[in-house]
């Protein structure tokens, strides 16, 4: 199965639709459990973090949802770090969407939707995103990527490229 531009919608998320979000924050904190061994509370609940409520107050944050035909497929936090450099804060793509091309539909949609400099990081320890995002990426920019180790938040590879938009 392929995903057909025509059949992906890329939107923010407003701030009346937060529980949508924290819904699929709490498939993405499972899935990062793998690799992070953090699990979630005693009332089986994974805590998003304490910077989730500031994408709707910081305009230098960009909550976006992904509809596979008008179904939630996933979603991308996109922070500005700087003017005109941008960071992939977080990204999830459910599990029956993967390897269909939604998710580099989707990381290529936003890396286009905000020219600049990108920073992509991966947890040292999540092999699959680190294959994802340096395939992605490769593909985006021809090649035109440096790669570097980052000890902040996640720790591990982080790539960085510039995106010309679209």
């Amino acid at each position: 199965m392929s995903i057909a531009i025509d059949d992906l919608q890329i939107e923010p998320v407003e701030e009346s639709q937060k529980p949508l979000l924290a819904n699929l924050m709490q498939a993405y904190e499972h899935d990062l459990s793998e690799f992070t061994g953090v699990g979630p509370d005693q009332e089986g609940i994974f805590s998003v973090g304490n910077y989730f409520d500031v994408y709707w107050t910081e305009i230098e944050r960009h909550p976006f949802k992904f509809l596979y035909n008008g179904q939630p497929a996933g979603f991308a936090l996109v922070r500005q770090l700087e003017d005109g450099a941008y960071s992939m804060a977080e990204f999830f793509v459910l599990r029956h969407h993967r390897r269909t091309g939604l998710g580099k539909l989707a990381a290529i949609t936003l890396f286009n939707r905000f020219p600049g400099i990108w920073h992509v990081a991966q947890d040292e320890h999540n092999y699959p995103a680190q294959k994802f995002w340096r395939s992605i990426i490769a593909e985006f920019t021809k090649g035109d990527f440096s790669e570097q180790w980052s000890d902040a938040q996640p720790t591990g590879p982080l790539q960085v490229f510039q995106s010309r938009g679209a």
